[in-house]
């Protein structure tokens, strides 16, 4: 994520692709994703303690909402920076490279995905669940950031802003849905930790 967001980046600016730039900015989120991940896992799989009577499998939810926010502002950065593109009909240089760049990405994407759609589904893990969600989601966005590269080639630039909204607006949609299921699960969670509270303060009486 790091590698595709750097050349991502780097080839955006320098062509003014607001789709590629679009795409950098989601692959930035990608590697911030992958930390929380990373970080919410480590601390999910703590057994239980004193203080935490059903152990520190929220984390895994308080993380994955920690992602969808992250998502959602990024998103609206993008959206802002594509409207203003649209109106200004503002036209990119087109390169070979931005070509190349796509389709890497559409590989690297869809290995990513069947890899940690396994993962997934072996350890029934919601954190992993929306990251794999999210590499099948950033390889059809490259897919249609690939077709506004080809059709600049032809000096067609109007899809260029237009994908540039569609990979904001999907974004909002993907972290809403993150972070609903996220909520839902620690309310109950929370529900639950209570029932064990009163049965436990009982027990004293």
């Amino acid at each position: 994520n790091l590698f595709l967001s750097i050349i991502k980046g780097v080839i955006g600016f320098l062509t003014n692709s607001q789709a590629m730039i679009a795409d950098a900015f989601n692959s930035a989120t990608d590697i911030f994703t992958s930390l929380m991940t990373f970080i919410g896992n480590k601390i999910a799989s703590k057994p239980r303690d004193d203080d935490h009577n059903l152990g520190h499998g929220k984390a895994e939810y308080i993380y994955s909402m920690l992602i969808s926010i992250t998502m959602m502002l990024m998103a609206i950065i993008i959206f802002k920076d594509s409207i203003i593109s649209l109106i200004n009909k503002q036209t990119y240089e087109y390169s070979n490279w931005l070509v190349i760049i796509c389709i890497i990405t559409i590989i690297i994407k869809i290995s990513l995905y069947i890899y940690t759609n396994n993962l997934a589904k072996k350890y029934n893990n919601l954190l992993i669940k929306a990251g794999s969600k999210d590499h099948l989601i950033d390889s059809i966005i490259t897919t249609f950031n690939l077709i506004s590269c080809l059709l600049a080639k032809v000096k067609i630039y109007i899809l260029d802003p237009i994908v540039g909204l569609g990979i904001s607006i999907w974004i909002i949609y993907t972290a809403i849905t993150i972070f609903k299921e996220s909520y839902n699960v620690l309310y109950k969670l929370k529900l639950l930790e209570f029932d064990v509270n009163v049965k436990e303060a009982c027990k004293g009486c």
